[in-house]
């Protein structure tokens, strides 16, 4: 397996900003390179994808999904973001880590795959507006892409094996109360109101706790209330961040909360869900007996928004995703490669 002319196309990615929603020259940039194999490529916005050669629609599907959108770069860089440096067997880059290394190395294992009789057909997509979990990334792209088996998402994972996700929500709460004059005993004190469903929020303990993810993880990230000393406050607004195991759907949280509280309470949106695949699932088995290891991830990735099975596994490490002088080893992305490829080959080649 030649690596270079993969390590150059993370080269070429790096070199081109791509933050979320600005994701077009990137785009760009990964349509042309399948042209130039003679592979037919679709789009969709910001969201390329090819199929492999001899796409049979009788038989499962499997998708290869990573992003090519970045957040932007913070103050602490002390090397060009948009500048591939390599040093010391290090490329550095913005987008390195996360998740440029996954989807070249991805884009390898599909182009092994291609044009080879397999026993599943392979879809590869690059897609937009990860990092804001945004509607026009993997989620505008899948109704066109037909029934999904199974996904493997290109993360930064080390190349083990997150077989569980959390998912997210975030809670706007209000607490109502009646206003009145502070120095006389008028009105209802939103803030007192409040108190008790911020100390439920705090305290409260979900029986159903993941071997993978523990308990569901609820924390107040935010309180606002009041703009007067003298004036009895009669609303109090709170912000909670839900982490919901795989145990329950962000519904079923959703519901638990409103019976225990007596605030009103909005989330902001469903959308990104907790995930699952079971270790006897066979890209898991075949990850497994190459020696990757499982675990639960607590960061989202696009699996939020996947309606079906899937695993996250990738080349690199999500402690380097969105640090300053953001890096990926060459030699991740070499394993990485390999691994995808190994992995794939248990399930492809009957």
């Amino acid at each position: 397996m030649k690596y270079q002319e993969f390590i150059n196309l993370l080269e070429q990615l790096i070199a081109i900003p791509s933050f979320s929603k600005e994701e077009s020259r990137t785009a760009d940039t990964i349509e042309a390179f399948f042209k130039e194999k003679g592979i037919e490529v679709n789009r969709h916005l910001n969201n390329v994808w090819v199929k492999n050669k001899l796409f049979d629609a009788s038989k499962p599907t499997i998708l290869l999904n990573s992003h090519h959108d970045t957040v932007k770069p913070n103050q602490g860089y002390t090397k060009d973001p948009f500048k591939a440096i390599i040093e010391g067997g290090k490329l550095y880059g913005l987008g390195s880590n996360d998740a440029g290394g996954a989807l070249v190395s991805l884009v390898s294992a599909f182009l092994v795959y291609y044009d080879k009789p397999i026993t599943y057909n392979l879809i590869f997509s690059a897609t937009a507006e990860e990092e804001i979990s945004g509607k026009n990334g993997i989620e505008a792209l899948l109704p066109l892409l037909g029934k999904i088996d199974f996904a493997i998402v290109g993360e930064p994972t080390q190349m083990h094996l997150a077989i569980a996700e959390k998912g997210l929500m975030v809670l706007d709460c209000v607490a109502r109360g009646k206003s009145g004059h502070a120095a006389r005993e008028e009105g209802v004190n939103a803030i007192y109101q409040a108190m008790p469903d911020i100390d439920w929020f705090t305290k409260y303990s979900f029986p159903k706790v993941s071997k993978l993810l523990g308990h569901v993880k609820m924390s107040v990230t935010g309180v606002h209330s009041g703009g007067q000393h003298n004036i009895v406050p009669d609303t109090c607004e709170f912000v909670v961040d839900v982490r919901v195991n795989e145990c329950y759907t962000n519904g079923e949280v959703l519901e638990i909360i409103n019976q225990h509280v007596k605030c009103e309470v909005k989330a902001r949106s469903r959308r990104l869900q907790p995930s699952f695949i079971s270790e006897e699932h066979p890209i898991v088995k075949s990850g497994k007996s190459l020696g990757l290891k499982v675990y639960g991830s607590p960061t989202l990735s696009d699996r939020a928004l996947m309606p079906f099975l899937s695993l996250k596994a990738g080349p690199g490490d999500s402690a380097r995703s969105h640090i300053a002088d953001e890096f990926i080893y060459l030699k991740e992305i070499e394993d990485g490669i390999d691994l995808y490829i190994h992995m794939l080959n248990k399930l492809l080649i009957a």
